[in-house]
């Protein structure tokens, strides 16, 4: 094995700690006999553990040393996987030493275990070959990550030689891309105590659509015809989405990034604390293949914040251009964002500023950074109760309509008044008091 994988070129950037790189270590230590067998035993077996909780992770199944070998590949950022997944597969010298490496994954693929397991008497590795995994549900795993991997994966069991193997692999790289962009609709940015902030899969993203949203058509239209313009590389703008808490501000953007996710669409989850970080996140997400929201939940600043400025300028006005690929969604409860005092308005009153209505002007024109305002406002009582009426049916509930908003006008009263979510919070209510 590790003769093998020194063959590697353009895939050969592996980390050290890469499970198949470990393996390949203890594969030496046993031809060269420089470790008793109870080490290795104990060496593989940790390294077991290690591709099981990927495999858990993922929900992978079946062949798991091939659905691990899939995951290394469609996960491997290196110059032919970053090109394919910008214009596919092109003739080129660089072909060469793809292909060289895609012949050292299929012999992986094919790899004998047997000698080792006769030698050291264990069978771990029959075992991951035909795995009969736990079944779990949804939320535990990366469905959508395990749903690629295992679908390219038996597509690379039945390729004849490194050229089939070729076009498997740069097809999927053209259709989905490379590394965790490609097989993740969200993200968030975490910091690793390293001065840099790193991309997090978020795996759970909730699955609503656009029609689960009951009513607002006219804001859900300006919102799919923005969107569809920026992913089919039209201009488009940034949007504010403001209004009444809980009208479903945030479900729509949710909504916009499941339904274009297929197009290439992703969202970068980033939080007011964050904002220093932003220009770093733009320079390593401009030249992807992808199109990107950055997504701002329940922005707004106090008096006192002055973030707000630094946002400005990476919007626009400042001196680098702002990728095409980018653009910046967000939500807010308020319609101007900064918070404003009557002080700001009055021009006569005598204050420390002598240009007060410059100050209004410039907590101002955060908002005019925005092409796009979507305004939100609380249904009427006869919208609650379209609303209710609606998810109830959804939900299965059968209570007749008469009751259905009787009981939710004694809920709503109670639990926040009228709101798309409060309507939400409803139903789930009464569907987890009837199963």
């Amino acid at each position: 094995m590790y003769k093998e994988i020194a063959k590697l070129i353009m895939y050969g950037n592996m980390k050290e700690d890469t499970i198949l790189v470990k393996l390949g270590e203890i594969f030496r230590a046993f031809d060269e006999k420089t470790e008793d067998k109870a080490q290795l035993i104990r060496d593989i077996y940790t390294q077991l553990k290690r591709l099981l909780e990927v495999a858990t992770d993922y929900g992978f199944d079946h062949n798991l040393w091939h659905n691990y070998l899939t995951y290394l590949l469609i996960t491997n950022e290196n110059p032919f996987s970053l090109t394919c997944e910008k214009v596919g597969a092109n003739e080129g010298s660089v072909n060469i030493f793809a292909k060289n490496d895609f012949r050292v994954f299929r012999n992986l693929f094919f790899f004998d275990f047997k000698p080792i397991e006769e030698a050291l008497g264990i069978q771990c590795f029959s075992i991951l070959s035909d795995y009969q995994a736990i079944g779990k549900k949804e939320l535990m795993y990366n469905k959508n990550v395990s749903e690629k991997v295992q679908a390219l994966s038996e597509k690379l069991e039945q390729t004849k030689d490194e050229n089939e193997f070729f076009d498997a692999v740069t097809d999927f790289y053209k259709a989905y891309g490379v590394g965790m962009f490609g097989l993740n609709k969200a993200f968030r940015l975490i910091d690793k105590g390293q001065g840099e902030p790193d991309f997090y899969p978020i795996n759970n993203l909730d699955k609503v659509m656009l029609d689960d949203l009951v009513g607002y058509e006219i804001q859900k239209k300006k919102l799919t015809d923005n969107t569809e313009a920026f992913v089919q590389g039209r201009k488009a703008n940034n949007v504010l989405l403001f209004g009444d808490s809980g009208t479903g501000k945030s479900t729509s953007i949710k909504a916009i990034v499941n339904q274009y996710y297929d197009q290439g669409l992703r969202m970068i989850e980033i939080y007011k604390h964050q904002f220093k970080d932003l220009s770093g996140v733009i320079a390593r997400i401009k030249n992807r293949n992808y199109r990107f929201i950055i997504y701002m939940d329940d922005l707004s600043f106090e008096e006192f914040e002055i973030e707000y400025k630094f946002l400005k300028s990476v919007i626009e006005g400042g001196v680098e251009t702002k990728p095409e690929n980018i653009l910046i969604y967000a939500t807010s409860n308020r319609r101007h964002l900064i918070k404003e005092n009557w002080n700001d308005r009055n021009d006569m009153e005598h204050t420390q500023d002598m240009h007060r209505s410059d100050t209004m002007e410039e907590k101002l024109s955060l908002v005019n950074r925005f092409g796009v305002t979507i305004s939100y406002t609380k249904p009427t009582p006869k919208e609650f109760m379209d609303i209710v009426i609606t998810l109830a049916r959804k939900q299965g509930i059968t209570m007749p309509d008469e009751e259905l908003k009787k009981e939710a006008n004694k809920w709503e009263l109670s639990h926040g008044g009228i709101s798309g979510r409060t309507a939400q919070q409803f139903v789930n209510y009464l569907a987890g008091m009837t199963e």
